[in-house]
């Protein structure tokens, strides 16, 4: 079968095929499918080698700039240290310079010890674990083959990933309607999971889960989402952020829900490929495609009519499914849980019931609720010391999407005035996504004319239905906001909407056409690069349009065929890719195209050369090494939420320069320091910044009519309100910053240190006393003092504090003169 398909971004590499429990529910041994008893018990290196390289191919073939490959079971931990170092060795040295590779593995935790932790720390591999509750709800199914209980060796091996935080992914647990939902919910929260996933039990229309009440797993888990609702909605639920998140209009996070097609691929021990293994519970041979990674490519694969039977959508669904109001949510629940003899995947989920009245339950809830942006109080109190970690960025950056895509439906009404409102929803730049569902469809706008705005809105609608992922990976680039603002102050930026379109496109590897804004001679694709068109042809600041045409991961301007095809991740004399920075699994965008990057206080630098991008990628690599050595405390929050940086044009004075800009999430803006130290401090300190702009976009901290100005000590002129607060929020982090050096460079850590703690102590005191704070403010402003009150308290040599009260007094003096009244002293 030919014709278009959707690439696979996961890969679930089978690495041994036989497990040391005998869970009575597992899918794998104990359901319709027995195709493990004739597989080899361990991937062999040979087959390690054809996955890596099939996998490689198809990111070459399709410009994929993510790829997630779990390492998986049976249980994978059987197939011993060695051998899993040597397959995450393999697949990173595959797609190293690719793709960013998104590589862990998921566990019963039973062998999990110290030294899996060091292979996984080396090869930055995250782990999973399987723990279905508390004792009792673990036991339940959870057993050795004798009978002896997996729990206390369970919880030993999570314990051990909380201590090591930058290796836990997440706990999984499969429903049974039978324990105590609240028990089993508080129990895994307990161990702080970065994520919870309820999976429902396997079971077919064939095969029926028990039931005792028609709507048992609702009841279960609605049970579980109001106490998970009550205690601020921490640690994260997939499946309960999935609902909430197709309930607006966004994408499922699981394919279990929603109707994104599925783009995973199974490759099992003996190098066959395999669908999802959830398949395993219809009939034997279920999962089943013939292929083999000796003989046969991935894109040969993804041509399989049981890869396209579950990319379908809506169109795939049954009648019955189809007129769900809760289609958009439910997606016809997962695959395998549809089938029934005679009529096949043609029903609805033998859950439905279930998912319905939760889906219901859950949209009633969230419309009775306050505001849709919130965060947990908890989350708030974490933000407000000035730390925060993982979670709590999480939640600032979801609230982030939901203004982007708001300020995105408002540039679509504002350049596309006959717009229907209806199809414009402020949470979700899409339509109805079920509506039109294809995946490659081709979009022409003509050029110049209202249809042009028209045609680009459609079609990232279209892949916001077909591919949501890729539309939130190009609205989360930080200086798409800023373009978005920019336009509904200036029409004449509306054309680089085809640009944003275009780059999803791109993205998604889909077929388009469509007229995009050269702007001052270059095609701007953001998260992509910039196209020179015109070099050196071109007014500055000029704008006009050009051809787009997108096919397969690359693209072409047919008006201009001398630049020929482009594809994204290569370069060339015309083409200048994004480049990335890494250091370990962390990587963010170094960006020096986007023409909206230049919204800092201080000029964006122009392209850098090759030289000058080598400079940033050493010191960056040191810099996160520093931060994750020396000041472990801010890295889960930067890596949840910092993407971008920005090169600076450096000061002339030769002074160090930074910045943040109000719209541009996820991004901080700096000049190249001399030495990553100083690299290190400028980004913790312009991250302060950028999670305060999305505090104060969500919450309100004092009140905005106060007008008056206030002495900031590290300012030379008076702040507003939102001024003090945001560089009094910064320097929490910069006296922590000197805090921790201290230990490894006294001087000048300790004058440093000594500095900030007082000054940023009285900046406090300022705010509190200041008259202006809301009750939230109020309460935040006394976490932050809760902070810094005992840095006060530690010891710091007399002369040191006695030069930083001197500094203290001369900076006041001279900010009094500058800032008095004339004739008053």
């Amino acid at each position: 079968m030919s014709g278009p398909f959707v690439p696979f971004r996961q890969f679930v590499l089978k690495v041994h095929s036989r497990c040391d429990l005998a869970c009575d529910h597992c899918y794998v041994y104990e359901h319709a499918d027995q195709s493990w008893r004739g597989r080899p018990k361990v991937i062999s290196d040979e087959i390690v080698f054809w996955a890596a390289l099939r996998i490689a191919e198809h990111v070459k073939e399709h410009g994929l700039d993510t790829v997630h490959v779990v390492m998986h079971g049976g249980e994978p931990l059987l197939a011993g240290r060695d051998r899993l170092g040597r397959i995450a060795a393999e697949l990173r040295s595959r797609l190293g310079g690719l793709c960013e590779l998104d590589l862990r593995i998921h566990t019963n935790g039973v062998l999990l010890d110290e030294r899996f932790c060091e292979v996984f720390a080396e090869y930055g591999i995250k782990v999973g674990v399987s723990l279905d509750g508390d004792r009792a709800a673990n036991d339940r199914h959870r057993r050795f083959a004798d009978g002896r209980s997996s729990y206390d060796l369970v919880v030993r091996a999570v314990e051990m990933l909380r201590s090591r935080p930058e290796l836990y992914a997440g706990l999984l647990c499969t429903i049974d309607v039978a324990n105590d939902p609240v028990a089993v919910y508080r129990a895994l929260a307990a161990l702080d999971p970065p994520h919870i996933d309820f999976l429902l039990p396997h079971a077919t229309w064939d095969d029926p889960p028990p039931r005792p009440a028609p709507t048992a797993y609702a009841d279960w888990l609605i049970t579980v989402f109001e106490a998970w609702t009550a205690e601020g909605g921490s640690p994260p639920v997939r499946m309960f952020e999935s609902i909430i998140r197709t309930l607006g209009g966004g994408s499922s996070l699981t394919e279990s829900l929603g109707l994104q097609p599925s783009d995973l691929v199974v490759i099992e021990t003996d190098g066959s490929y395999e669908q999802a293994d959830s398949l395993k519970t219809a009939f034997d041979g279920a999962p089943g495609t013939g292929l083999h990674v000796l003989r046969h490519t991935l894109d040969e694969v993804a041509r399989h009519t049981g890869i396209l039977a579950r990319q379908q959508g809506l169109d795939g669904l049954c009648d019955e499914c189809r007129a769900c109001p809760v289609v958009d949510s439910c997606g016809g629940g997962l695959y395998a849980h549809r089938y029934r003899t005679g009529s096949g995947f043609a029903n609805p989920s033998v859950f439905s019931a279930d998912l319905f009245k939760l889906i219901t339950h859950i949209r009633r809830r969230k419309r009775m609720s306050a505001p849709t942006h919130t965060v947990p109080a908890a989350a708030v109190d974490a933000l407000a010391s000035g730390r925060g970690g993982r979670h709590e960025v999480f939640h600032l950056a979801e609230s982030q999407r939901s203004l982007r895509r708001a300020l995105l439906a408002a540039v679509n009404t504002a350049v596309n005035p006959a717009a229907n409102p209806a199809a414009n929803p402020a949470a979700n730049p899409a339509a109805n996504p079920a509506a039109n569902p294809a995946a490659n469809r081709t979009v022409s706008p003509a050029a110049g004319d209202g249809t042009a705005a028209r045609g680009a809105w459609e079609l990232i609608a279209t892949l916001d239905g077909t591919h949501p992922g890729v539309v939130d990976a190009v609205l989360a680039h930080p200086y798409v906001r800023v373009w978005a603002a920019e336009c509904l102050r200036d029409r004449g930026h509306a054309g680089h909407l085809a640009n944003v379109a275009a780059a999803a496109a791109i993205r998604a590897g889909v077929t388009a056409a469509l007229d995009v804004q050269v702007l001052g001679g270059s095609v701007h694709l953001p998260t992509l690069g910039v196209l020179e068109v015109d070099p050196g042809g071109a007014e500055p600041g000029s704008r006009r349009t050009a051809r787009l045409e997108a096919e397969g991961g690359s693209f072409r301007l047919p008006g201009h065929g001398a630049l020929g095809v482009i594809t994204p991740g290569g370069g060339g004399p015309a083409w200048h890719p994004v480049r990335r920075l890494s250091a370990g699994d962390f990587s963010v965008a170094l960006e020096d195209t986007d023409p909206f990057r230049d919204c800092h206080q201080w000029p964006a630098a122009a392209r850098l050369t090759g030289e000058e991008a080598a400079a940033w990628q050493s010191a960056f690599e040191r810099a996160w090494a520093l931060i994750e050595s020396d000041h472990p405390e801010y890295a889960p929050g930067l890596r949840a939420g910092l993407t971008t940086l920005m090169p600076l044009t450096p000061a002339p004075e030769g002074r160090e320069v930074s910045s943040t800009a109000r719209h541009a999430f996820g991004a901080v803006a700096a000049a190249l320091p001399d030495d990553p130290a100083t690299l290190a401090l400028l980004v913790i300190h312009e991250f302060q910044h950028v999670k305060m702009g999305a505090i104060l976009d969500i919450l309100d901290l004092y009140d905005e009519k106060d007008t008056r100005l206030f002495y900031a000590p590290w300012r030379d002129d008076p702040r507003p309100l939102e001024g003090l607060l945001q560089g009094t929020y910064a320097h929490i982090a910069v006296t922590d910053f000197w805090r921790a050096r201290r230990h490894s460079a006294p001087d000048p850590a300790q004058a440093q240190f000594a500095r900030w703690r007082r000054d940023t102590a009285e900046a406090i005191e300022t705010l509190a006393l200041s008259g202006a704070l809301t009750p939230l403010g109020a309460r935040f402003v006394e976490s932050m003092r809760h902070a810094v009150t005992p840095w006060l308290d530690e010891p710091v040599p007399a002369a040191v504090l006695e030069a930083a009260a001197r500094s203290a007094r001369d900076h006041r003096r001279r900010w009094t003169a500058a800032t008095s009244p004339p004739g008053r002293p």
